[in-house]
């Protein structure tokens, strides 16, 4: 008798702990990865038994979860949507910061009613029921504070632990939906500023490929004038020595203009002969 009192007053050893209820509730906490460590396998089955079992559960814990949060997010939207339209706003769609302010506010209305309740249940103040409300959905599970092991609530109060397994399990859902929105932030915000940054880069690029065609645009009607230049200057020279006329110093006829002393004579003779 008497070591059925000392395993009764040991619930985290033996005893109540682990009829279904009790089994059940360390199911729960396995498959949420909280791990407060109020109760362990003790023999070597059962620590096998409970690997195999995390190894399995807890994938399908995460995307149950995450299923949960999805179909969360979206009835969020559907009444901010609603919402807006009462409203007459005129942007009627639900934005990201929309839904992360509904999923905060949700996960906060969940911590401080789920405080209230452990307060009134497991005789903490409200701090402390704050404190074993953050630290279980955050899935942190320090072990500090754990509740149902006070007065045989496992036995003599199953519908506060069904209580306590829908705080756990809507709690996780709400909190992962919340977590969630708020990573896709931050990597929403990421790649914003890594398409900000390479837009820069590209009109950066732009403008140095615009200063090069301009430079070597320059530089053509440079050469262009340069040659153009030359060109005219060799016109010219050309043009000089036609127009002028060149003689030998035989007094040949060049380039069909006759030498100055030829022309002079014949009109002298021409005169003579009048």
């Amino acid at each position: 008798m008497l070591e059925v009192v000392i395993i009764e007053n040991k619930p985290h050893k033996a005893g109540p702990q682990w009829k279904f209820l009790g089994a059940f509730y360390f199911a729960t906490v396995v498959l949420a990865m909280i791990g407060y460590g109020h109760s362990t396998p003790n023999t070597n089955a059962g620590k096998a038994f409970c690997m195999i079992y995390a190894m399995v559960g807890i994938p399908l814990g995460l995307v149950m979860f995450q299923s949960i949060g999805e179909r969360l997010n979206k009835f969020a939207s559907v009444i901010i949507r609603r919402f807006k339209i009462f409203m007459k706003c005129s942007q009627t769609e639900a934005t990201e910061i929309n839904l992360m302010a509904a999923t905060g506010f949700l996960s906060s209305i969940i911590i401080l009613t789920g405080a209230a309740v452990f307060s009134k249940y497991e005789n903490w103040s409200y701090f402390d029921s704050f404190y074993y409300c953050f630290v279980t959905l955050t899935t942190i599970g320090f072990g500090d504070y754990v509740a149902l092991q006070n007065d045989r609530a496992l036995q003599n109060n199953p519908g506060y632990v069904a209580l306590s397994l829908v705080f756990i399990l809507f709690g996780l859902a709400v909190v992962a939906a919340s977590i969630n929105l708020l990573v896709l932030r931050f990597m929403t915000m990421n790649a914003e500023d890594m398409r900000i940054e390479n837009e820069e880069l590209q009109r950066q690029a732009m403008k140095n490929q615009v200063q090069v065609m301009t430079c070597e645009g320059e530089r053509d009607n440079i050469s262009n004038k340069l040659i153009n230049s030359s060109v005219n200057e060799d016109q010219q020279s050309v043009c000089s020595c036609n127009c002028m006329g060149t003689s030998s110093e035989n007094g040949q006829l060049i380039d069909g203009y006759l030498p100055t002393d030829l022309v002079t004579s014949s009109l002298s003779l021409k005169r003579a002969s009048v």
